[in-house]
């Protein structure tokens, strides 16, 4: 799995992606970070982090739309799924690249949290809390937008369905307002990414909300390695 990892992380810097992620992330959350921060003269980063969700949002299938369906469209899929690796670990490699990637962009905000620290009061908990938060918000796009890659071999279609994706999963949030059946929308609270989310980010890091992001991480896993058995006996 380590030199799936390996390749996959060579290929987000041999081709722009990466780049243009960072890049694209690190001035967003730059800008952020000075509007919402600096020039209120404040030393709560909760703005940073409210915004980030929506560049998150945006941003998260542009890591993914390549993971798998640039192999199904140059064919070195084939090399992959006759490998003596299994399709888990094939997976998992991609899964835990692209997570890596993620995690350079968001780890900015730790460099904005210090140095706020020099100059005021840092309610670290809070700071740590939306950090794990967004990271794990972050990890099940990515598993979501993996999936859908495996399904296609177009990646603008990748990117455009996980976009759809992540959009549905905020738009999940607001639905129990307007169902009136109590038990449904309780159902839909129970399975909203964004409702799992927020406790975290006040520093409450609740064993359910955290086993919630790791299952949605190990279910869009399985059906990726589902997609790719389906793919190697076809």
């Amino acid at each position: 799995m380590a030199a799936i990892i390996r390749r996959e992380l060579a290929a987000y810097f041999t081709s722009p992606i990466g780049y243009v992620y960072l890049g694209v992330f690190y001035l967003l959350s730059g800008y952020f970070f000075f509007g919402g921060v600096l020039m209120s003269q404040s030393s709560v980063m909760t703005p940073v982090f409210q915004a980030l969700i929506t560049l998150v949002m945006f941003l998260s299938p542009v890591l993914t739309m390549r993971l798998m369906s640039e192999d199904r469209r140059h064919r070195t899929d084939q090399a992959l799924l006759t490998a003596p690796i299994s399709l888990g670990a094939i997976a998992a490699g991609k899964f835990l690249a692209a997570a890596v990637v993620y995690t350079a962009g968001i780890s900015v905000t730790l460099v904005y949290a210090l140095v706020i620290s020099f100059f005021g009061s840092v309610n670290w908990a809070m700071v740590w809390g939306s950090y794990i938060g967004i990271l794990l918000l972050g990890f099940s796009f990515i598993a979501m937008g993996q999936f859908i890659s495996a399904l296609t071999e177009n990646q603008a279609i990748a990117a455009i369905g996980a976009f759809v994706a992540v959009l549905a999963c905020f738009l999940l949030d607001a639905l129990p307002s307007i169902i009136p059946y109590p038990w449904l929308a309780a159902a839909i609270r129970g399975i909203s990414l964004i409702r799992r989310y927020t406790p975290i980010t006040n520093g409450i890091l609740g064993i359910s909300n955290l086993f919630f992001f790791v299952s949605v991480c190990g279910i869009f896993l399985f059906l990726t390695t589902r997609a790719l058995e389906k793919r190697r006996w076809s």
